[in-house]
């Protein structure tokens, strides 16, 4: 081995450079404040002029923000019809509710059922299409449910959504937990156990082989097919999978506002995950959250302003998409790395 060999050696077996560990570093100490602040939530957010049930609504719509990057920031597919999944998971905890069982844990799992079967039969019939021929597919199946909950007002109360159904207390044992409406801040963390159930299966989906094929697909769809994947099959389960996460974050909207509203499944709503989703960071597992709650925080307080809100949004999103091509969590990271 030569002098030269010699020098440049060590570099060859340098660990990460310094960029690399405030990244990991920042990661760490990003994901311990952020949990501490959903912990804490609903004894600081009056102090910044929110509330409880504002913490929840970010809680629950970030899920749906998170469920839809599933499918689009790891396996690069677009849906613009994944509020149909939302709002069936809002209509199916509601109508079990209201018609069948007072329940929640049941309402939960019916919610949950009724969307994941959905999304399942339905990915099957799209699973090969892509582009804007998939993204527009799955706004015409999204707008066949929105029309069914807007005209079967018998059943679903039409227009005026559905309503008449309150979220029960659950009994777990010897324990009683009363997550009723007049009990905000119990809701608030069973709200946040079960997003973190969600989001725990999210991470643990990506971490698995299975996570690491959607990435290879979303990178290179044809040079995992000549490796021999079953594209297909995979983009399907990652539809399903999105689908059950997103029916989780309907039925906990229902049981939020104790209301199923049809205008959940529109596809504009759908737009409105998409752009929480770009806002906070496609291609991350916490991106979308933090879109969701600048978004909902936005909506909030601009709101309560102006009924031009969405055009103020819709501003915010360009700037991003043009300054911030990664979103908000991406530029932070860069900022660190850097």
């Amino acid at each position: 081995m030569t002098a030269l060999d010699n020098r440049s050696a060590p570099a060859e077996t340098a660990g990460p450079g310094i960029g690399e560990r405030a990244l990991a570093l920042g990661r760490s100490y990003g994901e311990v404040v952020v949990w501490a602040a959903r912990l804490t939530a609903p004894y600081w957010l009056s102090l910044v002029g929110g509330y409880t049930e504002l913490g929840a609504r970010i809680l629950i719509l970030g899920l749906g923000a998170m469920s839809l990057n599933f499918l689009l920031g790891f396996t690069g597919v677009l849906s613009f019809g994944h509020a149909a999944y939302f709002g069936l998971g809002a209509y199916g905890a509601g109508l079990t509710l209201k018609y069948l069982l007072p329940s929640t844990p049941a309402a939960l799992a019916v919610g949950i059922l009724v969307g994941t079967l959905a999304g399942a039969l339905l990915g099957a019939l799209i699973v090969r299409l892509r582009g804007v021929y998939f993204a527009m597919v799955t706004i015409a199946f999204g707008q066949v449910f929105y029309y069914i909950a807007f005209r079967w007002s018998s059943v679903t109360g039409g227009d005026d959504g559905l309503r008449g159904f309150a979220r029960q207390p659950i009994d777990i044992g010897p324990w009683h937990v009363n997550i009723a409406s007049d009990h905000p801040i119990v809701f608030y963390y069973f709200a946040l156990v079960v997003f973190a159930a969600a989001v725990g299966g999210m991470a643990g989906l990506l971490r698995s082989p299975f996570g690491h094929t959607l990435l290879a697909i979303r990178e290179n769809e044809r040079r995992a097919r000549f490796l021999g994947l079953p594209v297909e099959q995979h983009i399907w389960l990652s539809f399903i999978a999105s689908c059950f996460f997103m029916s989780v974050a309907g039925a906990l909207n229902a049981f939020l506002d104790n209301f199923a509203n049809p205008r959940d499944l529109h596809w504009q709503f759908s737009g409105n995950f998409v752009i929480m989703a770009v806002l906070g960071g496609m291609r991350s597992l916490w991106g979308p959250l933090i879109g969701a709650a600048f978004f909902v925080a936005l909506q909030d307080y601009l709101s309560s302003m102006t009924q031009n809100w969405m055009s103020l949004i819709g501003i915010l999103f360009v700037l991003v998409v043009l300054f911030f091509p990664r979103g908000i969590l991406g530029f932070v990271r860069r900022r660190i790395a850097s």
